[in-house]
């Protein structure tokens, strides 16, 4: 089995397009880049052809950024590297709202050989609840875990206090994600008395379609996550009573899972609502 490992390897030095290091043949050009607008940050997804087609003597992939000029359509011409993957996917994160990047990615073989850039992406990162990064706590702890609401205590809801992404190994998470041995996604409860559902039989098409909770089914092992279902999680309040919750992925990878959710604020009430993140 492929071992995936998320490396953070940062640095801000300028790359060209030419192959470097020894002679020899280069990697495969990764193919086929698209993206996922985020909260302050892209979600990156390609073709995993580099590995495939040598997987023996294949290193990882870069990521590259530069800036973007919207009214031109035209990229930056100084990239930079913002981190490298064995996995096909990889999140950019500490981006600005609102401003335009483009993104290129490269794949490194083990005698250092770096294979010219992918066809280039331009993404702008926007706020909003849906769109949601969660990483399997395997590959990082932090940002592993999913709370729907994260109470200061004043029992009001608070905007900032709505699906909080945190460490998937506190034990006040509603639920984390979770990595089998055999590289399966798994939303598994954590808080004490959380329980999930999975919603219907069928995947839904927006979360907009989770629109009442079930009344049962629920129950406290994981649910494998699948691109396109819906799930339901029963959270205990404080008050001693059952609040609602409701998650759609929109893409399972190797490290992370990306979802909207929805919350019913109002106690033991079925109907759940999108909530927007302002």
């Amino acid at each position: 089995m492929r071992a995936w490992m998320l490396l953070a390897t940062v640095v801000v030095a300028a790359c060209s397009d030419d192959n470097t290091g020894p002679t020899g043949p280069a990697p495969q050009i990764p193919t086929n880049l698209v993206s996922t607008s985020l909260n302050r940050g892209v979600a990156l997804f390609w073709d995993d052809n580099a590995f495939e087609a040598d997987p023996n003597r294949f290193q990882n992939y870069r990521i590259y950024s530069t800036t973007y000029d919207l009214d031109n359509d035209r990229c930056g011409g100084s990239f930079r590297l913002e981190g490298t993957t064995v996995a096909p996917e990889f999140v950019v994160g500490a981006l600005a709202n609102g401003e335009p990047r483009c993104f290129a990615v490269s794949a490194v073989n083990l005698d250092q050989i770096e294979s010219n850039r992918s066809n280039e992406r331009n993404d702008t990162p926007r706020p909003d609840s849906r769109n949601v990064v969660v990483f399997a706590r395997q590959a990082q702890d932090a940002g592993s875990g999913f709370i729907f609401w994260a109470d200061d205590g004043d029992d009001q809801v608070q905007d900032d206090e709505l699906g909080v992404v945190t460490s998937g190994s506190d034990p006040d998470v509603d639920f984390s994600v979770e990595r089998d041995g055999s590289g399966r996604l798994f939303l598994t409860p954590v808080f004490a008395s959380t329980t999930v559902a999975l919603y219907g039989n069928v995947p839904v098409e927006d979360l907009t379609d989770i629109d009442i909770a079930p009344l049962n089914g629920y129950a406290r092992p994981g649910l494998e996550a699948v691109p396109g279902w819906g799930y339901v999680f029963q959270m205990p309040g404080g008050d001693g009573l059952f609040r609602f919750g409701a998650v759609r992925t929109t893409h399972v990878g190797q490290n992370f899972v990306i979802l909207d959710w929805a919350y019913q604020t109002d106690p033991e009430n079925p109907e759940l609502k999108v909530t927007a993140v302002r």
